[in-house]
């Protein structure tokens, strides 16, 4: 018989927490609730043969696996941030019972509460911005044509590689000086701001530099301000784009994948 055990998702206060029912997580199971000391963990129940700790290493290499099991994910914490204030939990968090997760909740019930105060009524908007490359630099091997005159073929390619590579240097440095004015502009709209690692073009599926991946944690009445703060900043050498409204990924700092000795969310 496979072991089951208890999938977090995200926590929610117990005042006014939507009910769950009819939602599923995870490899398809349905999602219930714990509550403990005035919380709600929003979980479901998994085989352990697929998300115990040594089985879950060699799921994790599997992308279509992680693909699904992240959309999954979301889905349930979009659904509860929907309604309430909630405190998304790190993809792939664990406990091998309800049990741990009330015991988690009562024992880490301050510092979680103090993470809700502080997304109530606020969303997450993410702000990428992209910057056209410059050219690159010539093919290795000697200039041709016109070039080769009275200057050594050798040193005339060097000198326009050069000069490419100074090419390049400058636009990076104005875009990501245009970059650094548009994040400006935008925290100073949010009350809170990060800036993630820039996405490989791979994922980005854009062939520009991405010089911005900001998050912002923005007062839902200051939405519409924060849009219109970000269409004036467009048309300056960037191309930017809005994503959002999210639940507060960025901003709720809780890992509960921690030992019980810890003291730490």
């Amino acid at each position: 018989m496979t072991e089951i055990g208890t999938y977090v998702y995200a926590i929610a206060r117990d005042a006014d927490s939507p009910d769950p029912s009819g939602l599923e997580g995870v490899a398809g199971a349905p999602v219930r609730t714990v509550e403990q000391a005035g919380l709600v963990a929003y979980v479901s129940a998994v085989p352990l043969d697929q998300f115990g700790e040594e089985p879950l290493r060699r799921s994790l290499e599997d992308l279509d696996w992680v693909a699904d099991t992240a959309r999954a994910h979301h889905r349930v914490v979009e659904t509860v941030s929907e309604a309430v204030a909630t405190a998304p939990v790190r993809l792939v968090t664990v406990y091998t019972g309800e049990e741990q997760v009330g015991a988690l909740l009562e024992r880490r019930h301050d510092a979680i509460a103090e993470v809700l105060s502080r997304v109530a009524g606020r969303s997450e908007w993410g702000v990428k911005a992209y910057a056209e490359q410059a050219a690159s630099p010539p093919p290795p091997g000697p200039p041709g044509g016109d070039d080769q005159g009275t200057e050594n073929p050798g040193t005339a390619y060097l000198k326009r590689r050069q000069a490419n590579l100074r090419d390049r240097n400058d636009a990076w440095r104005r875009a990501v000086g245009e970059a650094e004015r548009v994040n400006a502009a935008l925290s100073a709209v949010a009350v809170a701001s990060r800036r993630h690692r820039p996405q490989d073009p791979e994922l980005s599926g854009r062939e520009g530099w991405m010089v911005l991946n900001g998050a912002y944690l923005v007062d839902d009445d200051r939405a519409d301000e924060f849009a219109a703060t970000l269409d004036t900043l467009r048309g300056q050498g960037l191309d930017l784009e809005l994503t959002g409204p999210w639940a507060p990924y960025s901003f709720t700092d809780i890992d509960l994948a921690f030992d019980e000795a810890s003291d730490d969310l």
